[in-house]
């Protein structure tokens, strides 16, 4: 496929963003000023202050001299690479490949774009009516390589080079539209080169050892002998979907039309390539500017269209379409390998390896939140409280089993929680126990078991275990810390509850 670039010139970019933040500056001559050697001088002008002949560079005195009311505003040093950095982001909704291009130019990678809005000719038109209605002054050109398209956006009076054709849309125009310095234009207008084509009537060779490499290299740039590389500000994800809008989409209904769309296109490639998505973005960008977005992450890679549909179904209300959504994108921004051998095995087991389990778990997850699902495993421990940790994830796996020759409450209190205690004699379980102002009297008792602490992480007394079960059924896991004393009498503890 033969590749397309747009080239966008923005002639008054600063005085255009300070005219959309004041619109009475849209009606009067104004520049901006910045002082140099204890002169105020004029960094841009406006299209009105042009036209009255100042130009960045004029002294505003001078300027001053030419139109009396003419107005001028500090000039904020950075404001310009900021806002191309800004409106090349912008930008992404008509091609993934957007690059700023100083200091007052966006080139587009449009290849395989312009199809999507009808041909280039709608394609480029787009393209200057939204930034014309966010207020800017535009020129756009298109053609085979960066360099024709800005030669042509800037010195053109055509602002489509046929695919093949930018030797002969260059041909005509000034030597300046070669991107090159002011000194080398003059010095090739002193002797009389002027116009494009009289560079390509040269022979390489002469005009690299008159003029040195630089020519010869814009312009082999320009007709497309010589690449020359883009450098994007936000650098094209891997998975990613693109689906722009005829008409911008306000409706719950278009926005489920576009993401199953979307949807449908990603997974067949992740299911081609054997991959499965582990977390995903859903973004919608707005005729406003705004781009509203909603993420889901899933507990194992997949490409199941309906199942990480639903996931995003939970989220799609919180997107605002406003005025609109001129373009939806959908990347997965988490993929990981998914083995066709390794699903077969998920599918004929059982638990949390299961894939109906797991996508439960995803919704569950999506509805109430990701922190809200917490899972534990055993750890290599005896004492209670350091005898399990939270998975790092829902699907983690481990070598160690559950100790299951012990009865272990479901739940633990963490910390244990003091009660008293009426036992026949010390080494008993006990007859009754009070917690939390509650009397209960125990019906079964089972225990001792007795619990030394681990020597190598701290010492301490040991505890004696008893599961204990009261008059209406429930039972709980209780304790006695270290040997009976007469001195202490305030020694047993409620440690957790059976189920």
């Amino acid at each position: 496929m033969m590749r397309r670039f747009v080239s966008i010139w923005f002639p008054y970019l600063a005085t255009d963003w300070h005219a959309r933040k004041q619109p009475a500056l849209k009606d009067v001559p104004f520049v901006l000023k910045t002082p140099v050697h204890n002169r105020a001088v004029v960094t841009a002008a406006c299209p009105r202050a042009t036209a009255l002949g100042i130009h960045p560079g004029t002294v505003l005195a001078d300027a001053r001299a030419l139109h009396p009311g003419l107005q001028a505003l500090d000039d904020k040093p950075g404001l310009a690479p900021q806002l191309l950095e800004r409106i090349a982001e912008w930008c992404i909704r008509f091609t993934p490949v957007a690059a700023t291009d100083a200091p007052a130019g966006i080139l587009l990678d449009a290849t395989g774009c312009a199809h999507l809005w009808g041909g280039e000719e709608a394609y480029l038109a787009d393209i200057r009516r939204r930034l014309a209605a966010r207020g800017y002054t535009v020129r756009a050109a298109m053609a085979d390589t960066p360099g024709a398209a800005w030669a042509l956006a800037r010195y053109g009076n055509t602002h489509i080079a046929p695919a093949g054709a930018q030797k002969e849309a260059l041909r005509p125009l000034p030597v300046a539209a070669l991107r090159l310095d002011g000194d080398t234009v003059q010095r090739l207008n002193k002797l009389g080169l002027r116009h494009v084509f009289q560079l390509c009537d040269l022979a390489r060779p002469a005009l690299r050892r008159r003029f040195g490499d630089g020519i010869g290299q814009q312009l082999r740039r320009a007709l497309g002998e010589e690449e020359e590389g883009v450098q994007p500000v936000c650098p094209p994800a891997p998975y990613v979907e693109r689906l722009p809008c005829i008409e911008p989409i306000v409706t719950r209904t278009g926005i489920d039309m576009a993401l199953e769309r979307l949807l449908q296109a990603l997974c067949a490639r992740l299911a081609a390539e054997g991959k499965g998505l582990r977390a995903a973005v859903f973004r919608g960008y707005r005729v406003d500017g705004e781009e509203p977005g909603i993420s889901i992450n899933t507990g194992r890679p997949t490409h199941h269209v309906e199942h990480v549909f639903h996931l995003f179904s939970l989220k799609v209300d919180t997107i605002e379409p406003a005025m609109g959504i001129e373009l939806f994108l959908l990347e997965a921004t988490v993929v990981e390998d998914q083995d066709p051998a390794q699903q077969r095995l998920w599918e004929a087991a059982g638990g949390l390896a299961h894939p109906q389990v797991a996508e439960l778990l995803d919704r569950l997850a999506a509805r109430l939140g990701p922190h809200t699902l917490h899972r534990y495993l055993p750890a290599e421990h005896y004492w209670p409280e350091r005898a399990f940790r939270p998975a790092r994830e829902l699907t983690e796996s481990t070598g160690t089993e559950w100790k299951v020759d012990r009865p272990r409450p479901l739940h633990l209190l963490s910390p244990p929680e003091r009660i008293e205690v009426t036992a026949p004699v010390p080494d008993y379980p006990p007859m009754l126990f009070r917690h939390r102002g509650t009397l209960h009297k125990v019906v079964r008792a089972d225990g001792p078991e007795r619990i030394e602490p681990e020597w190598w992480i701290g010492g301490g007394p040991h505890r004696d275990y008893y599961c204990l079960e009261d008059e209406v059924g429930r039972r709980y896991w209780v304790y006695r810390e270290g040997h009976y004393t007469a001195e202490r009498t305030e020694q047993w503890f409620l440690h957790g509850c059976f189920a």
